[in-house]
């Protein structure tokens, strides 16, 4: 069984999230984008749980969920994401984690043990007073069958290796924990060919998700994990994870890094933007103003990593390179708005005749799509789906912009071993 899973978003309890994040508008949304698995994120919040036990029923014998009114076939997943600040060497450190869960009640036992540790119910993210070690100890003792992974790994601020007031290794934060911990999520602004110039994350499985908060999709799912699963199960997808099976996981939808927001250095303020080489060479200060720049995520791996651009290890999952079909069709019918009436018509016509957004990016045969999407929609699909396209790369906060006119960057990444699926 093929599972598309975005594993990582947010309820409309969490901050600056939509509305729209309830759990019937993200089936509709998940099914038009081709996902058949979607975390239902934020477990610990106990207004949002209880909406989870209002809306949705167990599969039997999956860990699991689905909707009880039967509106969808899309599954959910109970997860969620915790917020870590504790003090460490002379740093105020803030560390995002995602947790997997196997049962409702299995989260009533996580946020059990986390309230001592911060307000549950302040945000679906909480902030906890807590270390990571702590955080570990407490989630694995409500149910061993919880997952903990780092969240967007290398954001600026509140990740693993954030340049503000992240670590330099997985073991320096989760110190002698670290063994419980197999999995780590790249975040927009990574992707896995740069975290494997990282040696030291050889053992870990490099995750992708949305961390979406609106269910529009051109967010969500934008970052997702490609299975190929027996049966679907909790037990099922997180053991293909943890023994990281290209048999069972076969690859992980990325955006273009350039894509994310904070994948070069820069100053949103001076409206500042350049590479890792060309930052240091200025001392990560702004050329206009002075100021200290937000390090991106490029240049904080060239500050960690031991291997060069390029280097891919052996039996590594693969990964594809993607971008929303919807921000696609608004930069050639030359529309700012992915949902506008114009975008949305010619998306629906595309998801109603392909079958979801997925397919369309991913698998429908050029011919089929010329013929239905015109030659300039088609055209810029193929680009996207074989990775040549001109991405003007994020920056403190801001998001990378597409751009179809300007000539595709000499590639220096490794091949992805993906044949099989083109």
């Amino acid at each position: 069984m093929r599972v598309f899973a975005d594993l990582q978003l947010h309820s409309p309890y969490s901050r600056a999230t939509s509305k729209n994040m309830n759990l019937k508008e993200l089936a509709y949304f998940a099914s038009i984008k081709g996902l058949n698995l979607v975390g239902t994120g934020d477990c610990t919040h106990p207004d949002w749980r209880k909406e989870i036990r209002t809306d949705l029923q167990a599969v039997p014998g999956s860990g699991l969920y689905q909707l009880k009114d039967g509106t969808a076939h899309v599954q959910y997943m109970i997860t969620g994401e915790v917020n870590t600040t504790f003090q460490l060497g002379e740093k105020s450190r803030r560390i995002h984690h995602c947790l997997l869960v196997p049962s409702i009640e299995s989260a009533d036992a996580v946020s059990d043990r986390l309230a001592k540790y911060g307000n549950l119910g302040s945000d679906g993210r909480p902030t906890l007073r807590a270390t990571a070690p702590e955080l570990v100890d407490e989630v694995i003792e409500a149910d061993r069958q919880c997952v903990i992974f780092p969240a967007h790994a290398w954001t600026p601020w509140f990740s693993l290796f954030g340049a503000s007031n992240g670590f330099n290794s997985l073991i320096d934060c989760y110190q002698d924990r670290s063994d419980k911990i197999f999995a780590l999520e790249t975040g927009l602004s990574s992707d896995p060919g740069m975290n494997w110039r990282l040696s030291q994350l050889d053992r870990l499985c490099l995750v992708s998700n949305s961390d979406a908060h609106s269910a529009w999709p051109w967010r969500l799912g934008r970052e997702a994990n490609v299975f190929d699963l027996e049966q679907l199960t909790y037990q099922n997808l997180v053991a293909a994870i943890k023994d990281k099976d290209p048999k069972r996981f076969l690859f992980t939808i990325e955006t273009s890094p350039a894509y994310g927001k904070y994948h070069w250095t820069g100053h949103r303020e001076c409206q500042v933007s350049m590479s890792a080489r060309d930052a240091r060479k200025l001392d990560d200060k702004c050329p206009k103003c002075g100021k200290k720049m937000t390090r991106g995520v490029e240049e904080r791996i060239e500050e960690l990593a031991d291997r060069p651009e390029g280097y891919m290890p052996k039996n590594a999952t693969g990964y594809r390179h993607l971008l929303p079909l919807s921000e696609i069709i608004a930069m050639v019918i030359g529309d700012v708005n992915p949902g506008s009436m114009k975008v949305w018509e010619k998306y629906n016509m595309l998801v109603g005749k392909f079958g979801s957004e997925y397919s369309v990016m991913l698998d429908v045969p050029e011919d089929h799509l010329l013929q239905v999407a015109g030659p300039e929609v088609s055209s810029a699909v193929l680009r996207v789906r074989n990775d040549n396209i001109f991405v003007e790369p994020g920056y403190d906060g801001v998001y990378g912009k597409l751009d179809l006119k300007k000539p595709v960057p000499i590639k220096k990444t490794a091949a992805l071993g993906l044949e099989q699926f083109v």
